[in-house]
């Protein structure tokens, strides 16, 4: 065998391929797998054949699980990052620059939990700061502040009510003149009765001031008790949340209505996603090998039959010229392409006569390892021949090179045959297209 490279996982592959052959595992006893290698490389040694291709297969695997494993730990580090909720039950706001997050808490009250994403502001700046921030435009704000609502007269979920909208250089703040049903950030908080109030945008930019005033109608859904506490514990939550925008932290409240309140964040983790996806891949991988390597015997086997006529045809023209099967072996392997798998079989062959191994065992190995009907056909003649001395070995083999150049010629018009059909729907669509270009022209000149 040829001396290959070692990979950086090919000692523990090795290691763990020694180890299953030990306790005979038989993950590693394919009768296909050995049928394959030993077709593929005719006289090379099947168990160091085996090895060779099962511990490179153990050594792809151990690659994919490491970089499925770092890309695990990876999405696990940066969920990680993401968990800004403290142990006391406190958020660090940031600095104003760091813009406002969304985040998922999960709440643990009595005997249910509740999960709330709560906009976290950053820290509120002085007035003078403050007075630049807020954003709208006139004509679209109606449109602009719907949020998950289908039309302003029947709200029910949260308004879209920001300091800026993209598109337009406006600064905008929000009065309500029902702030205990619509905050000024849009939250709402569904009354017992239908409740129609109205919501003032006050928008600036440089020296210009604008004034807008909306009407909206706030419905009241019939909530189950658990949806009505969830609504009752976000309002509270949004509230305490306003009410703290100046300090440098969110204290979560620790008691809801005399019941204590556990908190933990709820952060994206994809880690085992990502795990449980390297894990399915290298299986994969591992069992497709194995279809591979008979993908590639199926291609040798093609190869051989595409080589066979004009081996034969060389053969009886060798022949006729005066010389022995042998030579005319020995002068097939010379002139043959060394790419081409019908030259391993022709040196090995030659290879096997020159070791002393007998002419018609020679004959019979070579017929045998091809695996190919033609092969072992011209292998039994020339096995004929040396037991009987047959005088008509040249007619045979002419006989068996025209029989050969017919069934290649019938085989080259099956597979011009099949690529004319593969043929037709891109020939379809190319019509279609023509067609397209004549008639759409055609109808827009009438």
């Amino acid at each position: 065998m040829k001396e290959k490279k070692t990979g950086p996982f090919d000692r523990a592959a090795m290691f763990l391929y020694k180890q299953a052959c030990v306790r005979r595992l038989p993950l590693f006893t394919s009768r296909q797998v050995e049928s394959d290698l030993k077709q593929l490389h005719p006289g090379e040694n099947l168990q160091w054949l085996k090895t060779d291709y099962y511990v490179k297969k153990l050594s792809m695997a151990l690659t994919i699980l490491l970089i499925g494993g770092l890309f695990g730990a990876a999405a696990r580090l940066a969920a990680g990052q993401d968990r800004i909720l403290r142990e006391d039950g406190s958020i660090l706001r940031g600095s104003y620059s760091d813009g406002e997050r969304d985040i998922r808490v999960t709440a643990r009250l009595q005997d249910s939990t509740q999960e709330f994403q709560i906009r976290l502001w950053p820290r509120q700046l002085s007035r003078a700061e403050t007075e630049e921030l807020a954003q709208g435009f006139r004509e679209r704000l109606p449109e602009l502040i719907l949020g998950e609502n289908e039309d302003l007269s029947s709200v029910t979920e949260p308004l879209a009510l920001e300091d800026s909208y993209p598109d337009f250089p406006f600064q905008v703040e929000w009065e309500s003149t029902r702030p205990d049903i619509v905050g000024s950030d849009g939250a709402v908080a569904l009354p017992e009765e239908p409740e129609r109030l109205w919501l003032t945008a006050e928008f600036t930019y440089g020296e210009y001031a604008g004034e807008e005033v909306v009407e909206v109608t706030v419905l009241s859904p019939t909530l189950t008790p658990k949806e009505r506490l969830h609504r009752e514990l976000e309002d509270y939550l949004i509230e305490t949340e306003q009410s703290g925008r100046e300090e440098e932290e969110w204290k979560l409240p620790s008691h809801w209505e005399g019941n204590e309140i556990g908190w933990s964040q709820k952060v994206e983790d994809n880690s085992l996603l990502v795990w449980t996806a390297a894990m399915a891949v290298t299986v994969l991988v591992y069992l497709l090998s194995d279809r591979d390597l008979h993908e590639r015997l199926e291609k040798r086997k093609k190869s051989l039959q595409q080589s066979y006529p004009d081996f034969v045809h060389r053969l009886a023209l060798f022949v006729g010229a005066g010389m022995t099967v042998r030579g005319a072996f020995q002068r097939a392997a010379s002139d043959c392409e060394k790419t081409l798998p019908i030259y391993e079989e022709l040196v090995y062959t030659c290879r096997e006569l020159q070791s002393g191994v007998s002419e018609g065992a020679a004959y019979e190995h070579f017929g045998k390892r091809t695996g190919q009907q033609e092969y072992i056909r011209l292998s039994t003649l020339l096995m004929q021949n040396l037991k009987r001395g047959n005088s008509a070995l040249l007619d045979r083999l002419r006989e068996e090179a025209d029989k050969a150049a017919e069934e290649k010629l019938r085989r080259t018009k099956r597979l011009g045959e099949e690529a004319g059909t593969k043929l037709l729907v891109p020939m379809a669509l190319m019509l279609a297209v023509v067609m397209v270009m004549i008639m759409v022209p055609a109808f827009l000149s009438m």
